[in-house]
């Protein structure tokens, strides 16, 4: 018994950094999820309002209403990936799931004839911003093999510290390594202890250069990456109807985030003469914590078939906190016999960071043509260079900073969407395009998604289906620090339903 509680206590301990642009555009990215109105039209309900997702777009949304209201949405969500990696292409995966995208509700309350504020509005809605629910599965021949992971971190590091020293464990010095050195000293002793690399003077413990035991002109990687979680989003909405044709409001969004990711590496195809013919590489990351930002807006009426909206929302501040685990082993000979000590049982907790996302801008229009239906355009612009990981003090975060700086740029976003009503049946259309967040569009391509619903009302009640579905390219790093990139094209399909009662 005191050995386990002793190992779980040695187990657990901080280390430095290790986090990078992808965990800022994996929170600072939103899709159009929501109600299904919402969602069949793009999200384009800037200069519109009267829906509970409109609040995520312009807060003053809410105030259009003329009554109060409640929704509920559940959704199917299927994603559908075609990766491409090596010689041999890749493989393609994906997921199917139902969740529940959004719930809530808004309580008007009306003034007295002649009053100069109509009404005031009271809103709080639970939306979905994104499922971090995925697969995929990649299968290639690289001339970058997993030894190279571990040489682009350890090239600089003294020799000395990387040695498991007398009356200590392969994993007691795992985790000290991690705790005082950070985590580039980390990865290069669990590859120098794994056999992925030794040094070119193994009796000099000042020695800072490293090579690769492995030999090979290209390898063979099948690798799989599994993530769950999400961003989830809970707004409390204030607005009120200024005289007939002015419309304000204000939002306080709370998100809750959850990120977990699992990988599984093998690698093999090395030349015969290589002592290694046989490696692995195993993560798993943790990531929860909350975030918070404030969105403010206006629409206003100016005349029956014109309607103009604008809002901004405040940068998102995520105050987060990891966990991670992982484990490497090959076949070399004179590898630390222990190294599978160093496995998913030993847990790295990273201290609590925050990540910055950029704050948003947008303009919108509508026409609206009476009864019969309208057409509405939104645009957003989010400029990602403005993105920061948090402390800036710690020297990790500020060169990832400069990085992010350099490499991305603004994101502009369109979304168009109209509706036509016959009697109680309305039919719905969207479209939404975004640029790439990179500013070398390859790393990372536009998005395109198209959408399209329907809705039929009966008295206080109406029922509306969507049906959307985007695309992109990203190209995907299998491990931050060397490893060739998978390029992935993601086709994300959502199907909505949604129950609104009027009272």
């Amino acid at each position: 018994m005191k050995r386990i509680f002793t190992f779980i206590l040695t187990g657990l301990c901080a280390i430095g950094t290790a986090q990078t642009v992808n965990d800022v555009l994996r929170y600072g990215l939103e899709e159009t999820q929501g109600t299904a109105r919402y969602q069949a039209m793009g999200g384009a309900f800037g200069a519109l309002g009267g829906d509970l997702s409109s609040m995520n777009i312009n807060p003053a949304g809410s105030a259009v209403f003329g009554n109060s209201i409640m929704t509920v949405t559940g959704a199917n969500y299927n994603r559908d990936n075609n990766a491409g990696f090596g010689a041999f292409g890749g493989t393609a995966e994906g997921i199917n799931a139902v969740e529940l995208n959004q719930v809530g509700g808004v309580f008007v309350f009306k003034s007295t004839e002649g009053a100069t504020w109509k009404k005031i509005a009271l809103g709080v809605n639970y939306d979905m911003v994104e499922s971090f629910d995925d697969d995929y599965r990649i299968i290639g021949s690289t001339p970058v093999g997993v030894d190279n992971y571990f040489l682009n971190f350890a090239q600089g590091v003294p020799l000395g510290p990387l040695r498991v020293q007398q009356g200590e464990t392969v994993v007691d010095a795992y985790l000290d390594i991690g705790s005082s050195l950070g985590f580039a000293d980390q990865q290069a002793f669990l590859g120098f202890q794994a056999g992925f690399i030794d040094p070119v003077d193994p009796d000099d413990d000042g020695n800072t250069e490293y090579i690769s035991n492995a030999e090979y002109n290209t390898v063979i990687q099948d690798y799989f990456q599994s993530t769950n979680g999400y961003n989830s989003k809970f707004t409390l909405n204030f607005s009120g109807q200024y005289q007939e044709n002015f419309f304000l409001g204000a939002s306080l969004n709370f998100h809750s985030v959850l990120y977990e990711r699992l990988t599984f590496l093998e690698e093999s195809g090395y030349d015969a003469a290589s002592p290694i013919q046989s490696a692995t590489f195993d993560s798993f990351l943790h990531t929860e914590g909350s975030g918070f930002s404030v969105n403010i807006g206006a629409i206003a009426k100016l005349n029956e078939l014109v309607r103009i909206g604008g809002a901004y929302q405040s940068p998102t501040w995520y105050r987060l906190t990891d966990d991670f685990s992982q484990a490497a082993n090959s076949d070399f000979a004179d590898k630390n016999p222990d190294i599978t000590r160093i496995n998913f049982g030993v847990v790295n907790l990273f201290d609590t960071y925050t990540i910055k996302t950029p704050g948003k801008v947008t303009g919108s229009i509508a026409l609206i043509f009476g009864p019969q239906g309208l057409l509405s355009f939104d645009y957003d612009y989010q400029d990602f260079s403005n993105s920061e990981l948090r402390p800036t003090s710690d020297p990790n975060f500020a060169s990832e900073n400069a990085f992010m700086a350099d490499a991305l740029g603004g994101v502009s976003t369109y979304r168009v969407g109209g509706e036509y009503r016959i009697e109680r049946m309305s039919f719905r259309l969207g479209y939404r395009y975004q640029t790439s967040p990179y500013k070398d569009s390859a790393i990372w391509g536009d998005l395109q998604a198209y959408s399209g619903g329907l809705g039929y009302s009966w008295g206080p009640n109406r029922l509306d289906l969507a049906i959307s579905s985007s695309e992109q390219d990203v190209s995907e790093a299998i491990y931050d620090g060397g490893l060739s990139d998978a390029l992935i094209n993601r086709v994300n399909n959502y199907v909505s339903l949604s129950y609104t009662l009027n009272f």
